[in-house]
């Protein structure tokens, strides 16, 4: 049981790195299986909304909002005006998040909430043609898009289809609540729940009374978390502290406090609240009454404030992340998620389950340990974004060379069963160490491939790339398909286009990899390249029901296509060579 508690606190950091603090690019190797349709990705217009907040005589305010799990482009952010005499001033962008990516280099994505401003000197009514593009972070990419806004010439605001999105899913409160219920089984948390379920119980265990006394502490608790999290929401929100949360000037003081409260995890220091201010809360805390559903509740509320040092730190880390996201529901919902999971304990005891927590001990510890090496891996996520890659990836080699000494990989004394085992695992992370540091002297960058690829590699993709018959109309490819039903011989169809980061990396590591490449003999190839966007390539997305590429089909020899193995989006090699396998199998091939 205590090994169930310690793997679910263990999820602590995942709505933080859910953010991509260190993704470079969708990963083609560490996803799950590859989506099959098109009912896991928005349509373009809700997963990015444009809308105009401001237009007045001297400029136009506009803001992007993309959804939780997508991301815009900077250098596809287009602004013109209709009729063409009237003239735009530069258009005033924040910085974005750096992404470094292996085949287009430096680039520059939004995440959340994007503020845009446009200078004017014409008061003139007209029309805003805004283009841009964006991608799921699940590896679709969306083709560029064009919409446009009508600017009112007394300055007015118009009103556009664009609203707030909530960045918020059931998935990411299930993780605060997980995040909620891992802090309560902290060193100096957990010890005070039979005392706190003395003062707020009264002995009053089991049945509907003492569930009511424990929701009633439990509930206030939980919403005075969820104002905090409203307030950092809208407080990010209007300062778009997504946006400047770019600047190295603000990236590194807060990089900066999470290296500060994982010094204070690992037991260096506490951080309280001001003494004045505990004493007072403390006394106003001693004077209230227990066993009544009032004072259970001003108990609630006080206990949110006297937050303890073994809370402190990750709270404070939450808050940061919730003030980045510029979202006052979601950042409500998230928080009030963590009260509910801090909460959760409480409740367990009051309706009689105590025996099912786990005991005191040096357990815990560890616990708080994790707890700082998370904090000190979101660190390093929000240095990345200012920091050269092969920078970055010598820091995560340091903390994975911490991290493996902490659990003895290099001491020659063990004892027991469970110290070798850390010792295997710290081993292991010592490996990982030294690859990050030679594929950081090395010029690599990305965490998750660490080493140089192996020399000629470049040659074998080329060649392996001449099989693909590359199609840019829709008559060639009608043509193309006719020409293979003629023949009886199946067809590979790849969705392709050169500002699709995941179509490069389906073309370069999943249709060449090995297991992949000896199932291809039996189809003719085919790749469809819809770099244009144009009218004409658009139509064909809605002819097969796609929202833009990556895309891999199947046709049969009668020319039908195989939908239930349609893949969309991003997938890894050893997932698509399963899908060759099986539809091969139905192919009798």
């Amino acid at each position: 049981m205590r090994r169930l508690f310690l793997l679910l606190f263990l999820l602590l950091a995942s709505p933080t790195f859910a953010s991509s603090l260190l993704d470079n690019r969708p990963s083609a190797t560490l996803g799950a299986a590859s989506l099959s349709n098109n009912a896991d990705f928005l349509p373009v217009q809700e997963a990015f909304k444009l809308s105009l907040v401001q237009a007045d005589a001297h400029s136009v305010k506009l803001r992007f909002i993309a959804t939780d799990g997508y991301y815009l482009y900077r250098h596809r952010l287009q602004f013109r005006a209709e009729p063409a005499d009237i003239t735009l001033g530069a258009p005033n962008i924040p910085p974005g998040e750096a992404k470094h990516d292996e085949f287009f280099g430096e680039v520059e994505v939004y995440h959340g909430v994007l503020d845009i401003e446009l200078p004017r000197s014409d008061a003139r009514a007209f029309t805003l043609v805004v283009g841009y593009q964006g991608c799921a972070d699940k590896g679709l990419c969306y083709p560029p898009q064009t919409e446009r806004l009508s600017i009112d010439g007394e300055g007015a605001p118009s009103t556009t289809a664009g609203v707030a999105a909530a960045g918020w899913s059931w998935k990411s409160l299930l993780l605060f609540f997980l995040a909620g219920l891992g802090l309560t089984f902290t060193p100096c948390v957990l010890p005070m729940l039979p005392i706190l379920s003395g003062v707020v119980l009264r002995g009053q265990v089991g049945g509907l009374r003492g569930l009511s006394l424990s929701l009633a502490y439990v509930l206030p608790m939980a919403a005075s978390f969820a104002v905090l999290g409203a307030l950092m929401g809208l407080f990010g929100a209007g300062l778009n502290l997504q946006a400047r949360l770019q600047s190295a000037w603000v990236l590194v003081p807060f990089a900066a406090f999470f290296v500060l409260f994982a010094l204070a995890m690992f037991g260096l220091f506490d951080i309280k609240l001001p003494q004045a201010l505990s004493n007072r809360l403390d006394n106003l805390a001693n004077r209230t009454q227990g066993g009544s559903l009032l004072g259970a509740a001003v108990l609630g509320v006080l206990s949110s404030l006297l937050v303890s040092p073994c809370v402190s730190a990750p709270l404070a880390g939450a808050l940061l992340y919730i003030s980045a996201s510029g979202d006052a529901l979601g950042g409500a919902l998230k928080l009030f998620a963590l009260g509910l999971g801090m909460g959760a304990p409480l409740l367990l005891i009051a309706t009689g389950g105590a025996a099912w927590l786990p005991k005191s001990g040096a357990w815990m510890n560890s616990v708080k340990n994790t707890i700082g090496v998370l904090l000190l891996g979101l660190a390093i996520g929000l240095l990345s974004r200012v920091l050269p890659g092969p920078v970055t990836l010598l820091l995560i080699g340091l903390l994975a060379a911490g991290v493996a000494l902490f659990l003895g990989a290099l001491e020659l004394v063990v004892k027991t069963p469970r110290q070798r085992l850390a010792q295997l695992l710290g081993l292991a992370l010592l490996v990982y160490a030294l690859a990050c540091w030679y594929g950081a002297l090395s010029g690599q960058g990305d965490p998750l491939r660490p080493l140089p690829p192996p020399p000629g590699a470049a040659a074998q993709t080329a060649s392996k790339a001449d099989a693909w018959q590359t199609l840019t109309r829709a008559a060639a490819l009608d043509a193309a398909l006719a020409e293979a039903k003629a023949a009886g011989q199946p067809v590979l169809l790849d969705w392709y286009a050169d500002w699709c980061i995941s179509c490069k990396v389906i073309e370069h590591e999943v249709l060449n990899a090995p297991q992949v490449q000896s199932q291809l003999g039996t189809f003719r190839l085919l790749r469809l390249d819809i770099t244009q966007s144009n009218a004409e390539q658009r139509a064909l997305l809605d002819r097969y029901g796609l929202f833009g590429p990556p895309a891999l089909m199947f046709f049969a020899a009668n020319g039908s296509e195989i939908t239930a193995d349609r893949v969309v989006g991003e997938i890894n090699a050893g997932d698509f060579a399963e899908v060759l396998t099986r539809v091969r199998g139905q192919l009798g091939l």
